[in-house]
């Protein structure tokens, strides 16, 4: 029976494995666990292992995961650069150029590495220049452009500039525009950027394994014209969707849909950076998705307006407001908002299981059930045996830490706020909107509610 199986048949009897210990004679503390661990949450612990601690007391550990943002002008303009959350560098994860000859010169280095995802959850991915989404490239409408590709990948590859105006010949669908880039080899794609807007960058050479294992980026042209939509901060963030079982490091580019991690620009909440913006100030974000699914995008306490998609901005008596944003396979949106309302406000894909980890999928469902009677006869077996799931699944957040899953593994819901458990994971993100901020816009820490204006206990 191969791997896959045997998971697939834990996931289903994992939290009712202690009953068919019990059927079969044995006892459930001897079955495998090794690719998952589903039974910790109504099972009797396993034995304590010595080793590695809790994924949640790791991240908790963790240093703050929003750096300074100083704002940034994109060379030879007055415009604010776009900010890659999630970049690790200050410059804002945008790829640096060489002019010459009047080109700007880019070089894409595309190469397996290992990324943590969360502090202690390690993926090994393929991207660009060590960076799953590869880094921003980001230029100006009129510009000509040329793209340096090394291939370092044990396979051809080549990228498609997803959305931008350009001969057809580098358009980089492998086999059609040109012939795939082979290992070892660099070559290069070059055209003038004859529109603005938010596109991408991806391969389109087995692109169902490439795609799958991260490579992808973000492709932002400004406009020329500097009057054109000028806006005080803005943010780039890519969306995908990763098959990472239980207990391994490596994406499984075989699963078509059944995914269970979700990341913004590379990261699971609460490891992804926050956005730190003064009141009253208009911010951009422009949200890519590659991924198998669409992401419906939710902000908390404002309305954005969809100013733009992939195919260009929207006139302005077009757009539309919105809570939600629908961002389809495929595609980029672009949305904006004034940042009128203090407070620290949620950012999240509005699909329940996109804003979590691994580990809430496909399981059984115990929502109603009384399990007193069979939680009796369980602790028989299983010393200890603790049913949970009946009155639905919100403290697993604060449990997070007591019960370690398979290695490599984050909590399914983690992350603690000023008032305790988050009980979220995957897409989901902070936006700090603050009367004041410090002139990089370092971290302003949680929000602090006026008095009278928090939720009180009434009874």
């Amino acid at each position: 029976m191969s791997i896959w199986a045997r998971r697939q048949i834990l996931k289903s009897a994992a939290l009712l494995g202690g009953a068919g210990a019990l059927l079969r004679g044995t006892k459930a503390s001897a079955q495998d666990h090794s690719h998952m661990d589903m039974g910790s949450m109504t099972m009797a612990p396993k034995p304590a292992p010595a080793k590695p601690a809790p994924m949640a007391t790791r991240m908790k550990a963790a240093a703050p995961v929003t750096p300074p943002r100083p704002p940034r002008l994109v060379p030879g303009t007055d415009r604010p650069a776009t900010i890659t959350l999630n970049s690790g560098t200050l410059n804002g994860g945008t790829l640096p150029f060489v002019m010459k000859d009047g080109v700007k010169e880019f070089h894409l280095t595309a190469h397996e590495f290992e990324q943590e995802f969360a502090p202690g959850f390690k993926v090994k991915v393929w991207g660009y220049n060590g960076s799953t989404p590869g880094p921003t490239i980001e230029a100006v409408e009129g510009d000509r452009v040329r793209i340096l590709v090394t291939n370092r990948l044990p396979e051809a590859t080549s990228i498609h500039w997803h959305g931008i105006l350009l001969p057809s010949g580098m358009d980089g669908v492998a086999g059609l525009s040109a012939p795939p880039i082979p290992p070892g080899e660099t070559w290069a794609y070059e055209f003038t950027l004859r529109q603005h807007g938010t596109q991408m960058y991806h391969p389109h050479y087995d692109e169902m394994v490439q795609m799958a294992v991260g490579m992808m980026g973000m492709f932002v042209i400004h406009p020329k014209d500097a009057a054109i939509g000028p806006v005080d901060r803005d943010y780039t963030m890519m969306l995908h969707a990763w098959a990472i079982h239980p207990g391994t490091s490596r994406p499984d580019p075989a699963v078509m849909l059944e995914h269970d991690t979700w990341t913004i620009n590379g990261r699971v909440f609460p490891a992804v950076e926050h956005l730190v913006v003064k009141t009253g100030e208009r911010v951009r974000l422009r949200i890519g998705n590659v991924s198998m699914h669409e992401h419906p995008m939710h902000i908390h306490g404002h309305h954005m307006w969809v100013t733009g998609t992939d195919g260009g901005m929207i006139p302005e008596g077009a757009r539309w407001p919105e809570t939600t944003i629908q961002v389809p396979v495929g595609t980029t949106r672009t949305v904006e908002f004034v940042a009128d309302n203090p407070g620290d406000w949620a950012f999240h894909c509005h699909k329940g299981h996109h804003a979590m980890n691994t580990m809430g999928h496909d399981i059984p469902n115990f929502l109603g059930v009384d399990q007193r009677d069979v939680a009796r006869d369980m602790a028989k077996q299983l010393p200890g045996y603790m049913p949970m799931g009946e009155g639905g699944m919100g403290d697993m957040g604060a449990m997070a830490g007591m019960m370690p899953g398979p290695a490599n593994t984050p909590p399914m819901m983690t992350g603690t706020g000023p008032y305790g458990a988050l009980d979220m994971g995957g897409m989901v993100t902070v936006i700090k909107v603050r009367d004041e901020v410090a002139a990089d816009y370092r971290d302003p820490g949680w929000y602090k509610a006026p008095k009278g204006t928090m939720a009180w206990k009434v009874g």
